[in-house]
């Protein structure tokens, strides 16, 4: 589907690994999942095709970001859960223009590198082709339409969705649910003890003395949001996205609320910047798994990925300044902004 709509530009395989990825984030919500699944098919791939086996590499863990922002992801719920009295169907809601807005950039980034490198073109595109591949992958996309109504409306859930392709029976559901309950269990834990850690940060006034100690070095606005993402870029460095989230929300979101960003679009300024720390080393866990699935050294891969942390950086200021990016979606569903 994603090779019938854009496989015909310049770099072709580089975009249709970008749209993949935002087509399997509905599916998936993890970028590691992303970049082992994708990955493991479309390096290979391009590497065949002429494309740069780094450059591929840096294609494929930047852009499984995407599947971060666009539902169903777990790390949305660990933010709602942990920032208390933010809407996950909001919060859902507010991802898809923000992922989409990642791609576009992520596409324009691969486009002049590839121009640049002259990698090949693939098949022009056709309607009738594109609308052959629609009707193949109907209901892989209705992914989305499966989160909108089954998870924010409360009828059914992703998982169940499965049943359409026959994909799952009962055996797999045992088998599903062995396979996840040790993730399940540390993120529960996390979340538990982030309860506790959350009532000593309120007792011992850290939240307050963290606004104080941010907002005393400038009272811009901007100053003070720029200073909020450069925390969270410095923690994605060295920490895992979840606790992250479960330490650094109670801290500054009173800080982030207080210059009139929106508990929705903090909850997606966090997301995005734990993403871009997914792909820093030394702790960057997509990174070592897409150096792993490469089979490419770790320091040639981020030398290669450098153009892309431009472009992501560029979409997280962008979705910074201009809340519509994130709050658009969520009023047109009538959810409070």
């Amino acid at each position: 589907m994603a090779n019938s709509l854009v496989g015909w530009m310049r770099g072709g395989l580089a975009m249709v690994n970008i749209v993949a990825s935002y087509f399997f984030g509905g599916i998936s919500g993890s970028a590691s999942a992303d970049t082992a699944s994708l990955g493991s098919i479309l390096i290979p791939m391009m590497v065949d095709q002429g494309y740069d086996a780094d450059f591929s590499t840096a294609v494929t863990i930047t852009s499984s970001c995407e599947g971060l922002l666009v539902p169903p992801s777990h790390n949305m719920v660990i933010y709602c859960t942990t920032a208390g009295g933010i809407s996950v169907g909001a919060l859902f809601m507010a991802g898809y223009l923000p992922g989409a807005l990642l791609a576009l950039s992520l596409m324009v980034g691969s486009y002049i590198i590839s121009v640049k490198r002259n990698y090949p073109k693939g098949d022009k595109f056709s309607f009738k082709g594109f609308l052959k591949q629609l009707g193949t992958s109907f209901w892989a996309l209705a992914a989305i339409l499966i989160v909108v109504v089954g998870v924010v409306g409360g009828v059914f859930t992703a998982t169940e969705s499965a049943f359409i392709y026959k994909g799952l029976n009962w055996k797999g559901v045992w088998h599903a649910l062995e396979s996840c309950i040790d993730t399940l269990a540390i993120v529960l834990i996390l979340i538990s003890l982030s309860g506790a850690f959350g009532y000593c940060l309120t007792n011992l006034h850290v939240p307050a003395k963290a606004a104080a100690l941010i907002t005393g070095v400038s009272s811009n606005p901007v100053v003070i949001a720029l200073l909020i993402n450069l925390i969270l870029l410095v923690l994605g460095m060295i920490m895992d996205m979840a606790p992250i989230i479960l330490i650094a929300t109670p801290i500054l979101l009173p800080v982030a609320t207080s210059i009139g960003i929106s508990p929705i679009q903090f909850g997606i300024m966090v997301v995005l910047n734990c993403g871009i720390g997914l792909l820093t080393p030394p702790v960057g866990a997509v990174l070592f798994i897409g150096s792993a699935v490469a089979k490419r050294p770790m320091e040639k891969v981020v030398r290669a990925t450098l153009p892309f942390y431009l472009c992501m950086l560029i979409a997280l200021l962008l979705i910074t300044f201009i809340p519509q990016i994130s709050l658009w979606l969520p009023s047109v569903f009538g959810y409070a902004v």
